[in-house]
């Protein structure tokens, strides 16, 4: 089964792009990129997951918006239930300029038999996606107080704040449940073309987090399709046993992982 995270551009902006397979009990990270044109995604999705392959796609974006304005459901229970941790999700609705995008982004994975999946048998094989949100996730993944702030402030501030949500990553998800295989200990399997050096997570080193703010922005949607990812393989997992569902299939839902 392999679990895929799309941490998408809403508007014209990369996405990030992560791929793990369950092998022998572990997620192993298979591919770390991110791709500007949603062509590009597609066959990047394409490539990453078989026609008949069972997989799921965890989109960081509203892809059901059933809304003419206003927000979702969903958008308003992020706030009810994850405001104190400052990780409300932004409101959608149709008349907003992304939502064509990400709705058609939905779409375009059910053309391929990604079904929508607010409720799911846990480890049953298939071809499902969902909606996700790093930041609520990473508050309950990694048992927190308050996001990590890495989005928005000075440029070092952001640099500090993804630093320890990579750190975060390669030592608290190789003990959870289901657990990533170990980032440091050399077990990575690569598809597609290398991503570059310093957002490897990978092999005996722990990558520098770069300096600058493209570079910055690059390492961030890779690290939130990651996070992405691991809530695809979470919930797959454990299904409503272990994860939060805000909202349902007709008003637009994000699944959460519960709070260790």
């Amino acid at each position: 089964m392999k679990f895929l995270g799309v941490d998408f551009g809403w508007k014209s902006q990369p996405s990030g792009l992560c791929c793990l397979e369950l092998i022998d009990g572990k997620l192993q990270l298979l591919d770390l990129e991110r791709l500007e044109l949603i062509a590009d995604i597609l066959t990047w999705i394409d490539k990453s997951v078989q026609p008949d392959e069972p997989a799921i796609i965890a989109v960081d974006a509203p892809t059901l918006i059933p809304n003419a304005t206003g927000s979702r459901l969903p958008d308003k229970l992020s706030h009810k239930y994850f405001g104190k941790y400052h990780a409300g999700c932004y409101p959608a609705n149709q008349n907003l300029p992304f939502s064509d995008r990400t709705i058609n982004f939905g779409l375009e994975l059910e053309s391929r038999g990604f079904a929508h999946a607010p409720t799911i048998e846990p480890q049953k094989p298939g071809r499902y996606q969902i909606e996700v949100f790093p930041h609520p996730a990473i508050v309950n993944l990694f048992n927190l107080q308050r996001i990590l702030k890495y989005k928005k402030g000075r440029l070092n501030e952001r640099r500090l704040e993804l630093i320890k949500l990579q750190n975060y990553i390669i030592d608290i998800l190789p003990s959870s449940s289901p657990p990533l295989r170990s980032l440091r200990d050399g077990h990575f399997a690569q598809v597609g073309k290398p991503a570059h050096a310093s957002v490897l997570l990978c092999g005996s080193l722990t990558p520098e987090i770069p300096h600058t703010g493209a570079a910055l922005k690059a390492v961030e949607d890779k690290l939130d399709s990651l996070i992405c990812a691991y809530v695809a393989a979470h919930w797959w997992y454990w299904g409503e046993e272990r994860n939060l569902v805000l909202g349902d299939r007709t008003t637009g839902y994000i699944v959460i992982p519960h709070r260790i």
